[in-house]
């Protein structure tokens, strides 16, 4: 009977010390297992984009393209203007591509409930051609950000469009 008392405390006791404890019968505090990060608002499957139109300026049309983000994502900076914009209309290519124009080094912030926008520009040519999607890849303060995001709405493109710097707010 000793040895079975014997053995079953050292069973105990090894369990106990194994687990991080000092005996048997006594609480152990299970570590908090760390919750992964949110995944970032600023790839391009977690944000939404849509394509308004907006105020004109003498010589150009200007839309606006703003970026929401749902609950769920982690906030996020960019920085600058959109590169690679390029521009389809029922998913064939316009042939139209846009430059930059505006302060690159401002950074916002990006996440849900801070929406952002830029600018679109577009001479006013009369030359321009229709399109409803526009796709574009997004910078960060430190660079690319890996992916193409899209945005849709009805907008009219032409040679020498522009996309300005994205800003804070719808």
């Amino acid at each position: 009977m000793r040895t079975s008392r014997r053995i079953a405390a050292a069973v105990a006791a090894t369990a106990a010390a194994l687990a991080g404890g000092t005996g048997a019968g006594v609480a152990q505090a299970v570590p908090a297992v760390p919750r992964a990060a949110a995944p970032s608002a600023c790839r391009p499957a977690n944000h939404l984009a849509e394509i308004t139109e907006a105020d004109g300026t003498a010589g150009h049309r200007h839309y606006r393209v703003t970026l929401t983000a749902p609950r769920g994502y982690e906030p996020c900076e960019l920085a600058g203007s959109p590169t690679d914009a390029r521009f389809s209309d029922g998913g064939a290519d316009t042939g139209v591509t846009a430059g930059r124009y505006g302060d690159q080094d401002g950074v916002v912030v990006f996440g849900p409930g801070h929406p952002v926008h830029f600018d679109i520009q577009v001479p006013d040519s009369g030359r321009g051609v229709a399109a409803d999607e526009a796709s574009f890849t997004l910078q960060a303060p430190d660079g690319e950000i890996p992916g193409t995001s899209f945005a849709d709405g009805a907008l009219q493109v032409a040679a020498g469009t522009l996309v300005g710097p994205v800003q804070p707010g719808a």
